[in-house]
């Protein structure tokens, strides 16, 4: 690859995290006669961004960029995910996926500001992630050149294996939290922490205890259940009460401090095997503390408030696909936007409070409210009054839905066909 224009060394904007992979890419692009932009995206991952920055230095970028994205991961892309009870094959809450796009987005804007040719990345041919990028990469800047090391051959032939890269690593004493002690990979935000690779790769091995970085193991969570309560506005989470009476209501903070009880008493851990949109099947561990809190809260709310017609329309049609939008990287899409509208429109009536208990890995419900919805009606639900209604309007109802499960019974009989 020639990295020369008109003499000056081509630049190029690499997602830096400061890991194993990508440190070896940002001495791989450097060796290639690239002049090499480290860019480093905080989304929450617990992390020494100024060693980072140094490292990045050390191995001979020309720039370190470190951003701020936090808030608009929280406002843009998790609380959306909370209205929508996003989740991916009914159970991955997409925590890396929910991550990627305001990653991408800051990527393509500093890239435009700095005069780059190319943005690089550290995902694998393998994995979700080379999906997720590129695809916003191109949505976003259609022109761009992306530079894909793990696609490239005198690349991944170099390196064809992780004990490849950290043997490589050492050689060029390039400090990594990865080591062959603990053979994962690692990808850590504020939403969630995701373990996979190396010894996780056997679907049956059980993870070590000492793999899991942000919670509790509930068998040592507290023995007290830390009790607190949710209001939401459309769907959105606007305030957080906790036990000691601390309210908190900023959407970053808010979610800082739900993190904060559910990773305390062991909330959000989940063992899968999923589907990766490239077709391959994918054994992941994932850590999701407050977002599991949230979904679960946010789903016995709509429960009190949400109308039946329009929950079992969004639940079937923008829920599935919306999370699927988002696992396969297809964010900045047209039909993303689509959804989004109808998202909205189904969480106009979401609003209320939702008492919760957190209590060695459960997210225990306690109860729920609304002062501005009134769809719950107590007497017309009691079985100890009528409240208005009039049992023998259910007579009616049952004989005008049996007619066509009569029909069909019939129809069975006849044809000498068993139930």
């Amino acid at each position: 690859m020639s990295a020369l224009v008109s003499g000056q060394k081509d630049k190029v904007l690499l997602a830096y995290s400061g890991g194993l992979d990508t440190s070896i890419i940002l001495v791989w692009l450097i060796e290639c006669g690239y002049d090499v932009i480290a860019y480093c995206a905080d989304v929450g991952q617990e992390e020494d961004f100024e060693a980072a920055r140094e490292k990045a230095l050390s191995l001979g970028a020309s720039k370190v960029l470190i951003e701020d994205l936090r808030r608009e991961f929280v406002e843009e892309l998790c609380f959306p995910a909370v209205q929508c009870n996003a989740a991916y094959e009914n159970i991955y809450l997409l925590g890396t996926s929910l991550a990627r796009p305001v990653i991408a987005r800051r990527q393509i804007e500093i890239a435009r500001q700095e005069g780059c040719v190319a943005v690089s990345h550290g995902a694998t041919g393998k994995g979700n992630d080379c999906v997720r990028f590129e695809l916003a990469y191109y949505a976003l800047m259609p022109e761009i050149k992306v530079i894909a090391p793990w696609r490239i051959p005198e690349f991944y032939n170099r390196f064809p294996g992780r004990k490849d890269l950290l043997a490589y690593a050492a050689e060029k004493n390039i400090p990594v939290l990865q080591t062959t002690k603990k053979p994962w990979s690692m990808d850590e935000n504020l939403a969630h922490c995701s373990y996979e690779a190396g010894i996780l790769e056997d679907p049956a091995v059980t993870p070590p205890k000492d793999m899991w970085k942000l919670t509790v193991d509930p068998m040592d969570a507290p023995d007290a259940m830390e009790k607190f309560t949710l209001y939401f506005e459309k769907g959105i989470p606007t305030k957080l009460v906790q036990a000691d009476g601390k309210t908190v209501t900023d959407p970053l903070d808010l979610f800082l401090a739900i993190n904060a009880i559910a990773r305390r008493n062991g909330v959000g851990r989940i063992d899968i095997v999923e589907n990766r949109f490239i077709g391959v099947k994918s054994r992941g561990c994932y850590e999701t503390p407050g977002l599991t809190v949230l979904r679960l809260a946010h789903m016995d709310l709509e429960g009190l408030t949400l109308d039946r017609e329009v929950r079992a329309l969004r639940d079937a049609f923008v829920t599935v696909n919306f999370s699927k939008i988002l696992y396969n990287g297809q964010y900045f899409s047209p039909e993303r936007e689509f959804l989004s509208v109808a998202l909205e429109a189904s969480q106009k009536t979401v609003n209320g409070q939702v008492d919760v208990g957190c209590y060695k890995g459960n997210t225990i419900i306690l109860g729920r409210s609304s002062e501005t919805e009134k769809l719950y009606d107590a007497t017309q639900s009691s079985m100890d009054e009528l409240g208005g209604f009039e049992p023998t309007d259910t007579s009616g109802f049952i004989a005008i839905e049996s007619i066509r499960l009569r029909k069909f019974g019939q129809a069975k009989m006849e044809s000498g066909e068993k139930f």
